[in-house]
């Protein structure tokens, strides 16, 4: 069967019901710790309402006509704490601190032992997005360089080993989760833009450690941060992006919506398949169709029809879920508009 042109996706996240999550807290931190203080639902009840969200976040991503569909995410605190808390190695009940950039103070795991999957972590989540949807179905997972840049190693004091091992684990999970049904596997990577020169040095072998041998579509997800973390102008170019072609991924994720980068880095990126953000989760308007079929086009000023998949930038979780459904159905039909120029 012939791939549609202008696949349409999501990057992972949708939002959270209030009634199974406290969204003000959400909105106030990005946790690397467990935070299961989150959760509004008590814990026996609470694999039974994350189920019940996610068949929401399938139906609404299903009814606003996308092409590749998530869980939604409907389980995870953050986009990476819940696969890496989960290995051995990790001491998340006594976390250590890191100073950022801007002198906040965030708890992260400690490394105290040699980093092992022990356990399957999002087989589970796999298997129910596979049991209740026959679309396309792609699940995420952090990526190596990101996870190792969260937490305070207190055992290795080799940074590329110790990322090396986290590719390990990312890779044994994601085979179990292609035997599972996965049509495509993501690694969230966003910490390649934060630190470039420690990224330069190891972060392609170690993303294609984590890829090795899978047989499915395979993505890697580098953004600026959350709109609603980050409030103010975002960069308008990537500092870790074309080393990105040297990787086995077949297709790479990058938002342009908000920060208005130059489309001339896809360039860069041949012969990759580039996921474009071309939904603005900054503004709180839901774009028109005919705004999003100009982000499309503008684009395809830079890459075939056969190479781009629209989505929206990253972050969709915190918006309001009316938003976020009117955001996607204008992502579909902004797409429909280009497809049938293209035809």
């Amino acid at each position: 069967m012939t791939e549609a042109l202008l696949q349409t996706t999501v990057v992972g996240s949708y939002p959270q019901p209030d009634w199974l999550v406290n969204r003000q807290m959400l909105s106030k931190v990005v946790p690397r710790t467990r935070l299961k203080e989150l959760w509004r639902v008590p814990e026996p009840y609470l694999e039974q309402a994350q189920d019940d969200a996610t068949l929401l976040a399938i139906r609404d991503m299903e009814r606003a006509g996308i092409d590749i569909v998530t869980d939604g995410e409907m389980r995870r605190e953050s986009y990476s704490n819940r696969f890496a808390t989960a290995l051995d190695g990790i001491d998340d009940d006594h976390p250590a601190e890191i100073v950022n950039r801007s002198g906040n103070r965030t708890p992260v795991p400690r490394v105290v032992g040699k980093i092992r999957r022990s356990r399957p972590v999002e087989l589970r989540d796999m298997q129910f997005l596979r049991a209740n949807t026959d679309r396309l179905a792609k699940i995420t997972l952090p990526g190596p360089f990101t996870m190792g840049q969260q937490v305070k190693d207190e055992f290795y004091k080799d940074a590329e080993a110790m990322c090396m091992d986290y590719a390990a684990a990312v890779n044994e999970e994601a085979h179990e989760l292609v035997a599972a049904g996965a049509d495509v596997i993501q690694l969230d990577e966003p910490w390649l833009r934060n630190n470039p020169e420690e990224a330069q040095r190891y972060a392609v072998k170690a993303i294609n450690r984590a890829l090795q041998g899978l047989t499915v579509p395979t993505v890697v997800h580098l953004c600026f941060g959350y709109a609603a973390v980050v409030t103010g102008l975002k960069p308008t170019g990537y500092s870790f992006l074309p080393q990105l072609a040297d990787t086995i991924a077949q297709q790479i994720s990058i938002e342009s919506a908000q920060p208005k980068i130059d489309l001339g880095v896809l360039k860069d990126l041949a012969p990759k398949k580039v996921m474009l953000g071309v939904i603005d989760l900054s503004d709180p308007e839901i774009e028109t169709p005919q705004k999003v079929a100009d982000r499309i086009r503008a684009g395809l000023k830079h890459i075939g029809p056969d190479k781009l998949l629209p989505a929206p930038d990253c972050g969709m979780k915190y918006l309001p879920r009316a938003t976020a459904f009117g955001k996607l159905k204008a992502l579909s039909e902004g797409t429909a508009i280009v497809r049938k120029e293209l035809a």
